[in-house]
C-alpha cells in the first residue's frame, strides 16, 4: 500500500470520520490505501483522540464490569476458585477436595527435593509394584 495521492482534504476528513465510527488503524489504511503508520502518523498529527490497545482494553473492560464478573463466578466457580489459590513450586501441589466446587485446593506442605508433592503425598503417589505383592 502506498499513499497515491497524499492527503487531501477529502481524504482526511475519511479519515476523521472513519476515525470516529472506530474502525481500526489497519482497516482505515486499506480503506484509504496507505499504509498503517501512515495513518497513525496523520491520526496524531491532527490530534485525533488516541486508541485504546485492544489488549489493554479488554482487560480494563472485565474490571469495570462487576456485574459480569458475578454473573461469571456463578457459572464458573472453579475458574475462579482455582485464580485465588496461591501455589508454589516448593510447595505440594496434591489435589483436596472435589476440583468441581469452590472449596477445591492443593495440600500446600513443603516438597520432597525433585518432587511435586510432600512425603505423605508422595508416599501415595509413587508405589513401586514389588511393595503391592
Amino acid at each position: 500500500m502506498t499513499e497515491e495521492t497524499g492527503w487531501t482534504d477529502n481524504r482526511l476528513e475519511t479519515l476523521k470520520t472513519l476515525w470516529d465510527e472506530g474502525l481500526s488503524i489497519s482497516q482505515i489504511g486499506q480503506r484509504l490505501n496507505v499504509t498503517r503508520n501512515a495513518v497513525a502518523g496523520k491520526a496524531h498529527r491532527l490530534g485525533l483522540p488516541k486508541r485504546q490497545s485492544p489488549i489493554s482494553s479488554s482487560a480494563t473492560s472485565v474490571k469495570a464490569k462487576p456485574k459480569k464478573t458475578e454473573e461469571i463466578t456463578s457459572e464458573l466457580p472453579l475458574r475462579l476458585a482455582l485464580r485465588k489459590i496461591s501455589w508454589s513450586r516448593s510447595k505440594c501441589v496434591w489435589p483436596t477436595g472435589d476440583p468441581k466446587t469452590t472449596d477445591f485446593s492443593f495440600c500446600s506442605e513443603p516438597i520432597e527435593p525433585g518432587k511435586p508433592y510432600c512425603y505423605e503425598h508422595c508416599v501415595l503417589a509413587y508405589t513401586n509394584t514389588r511393595e503391592s505383592n
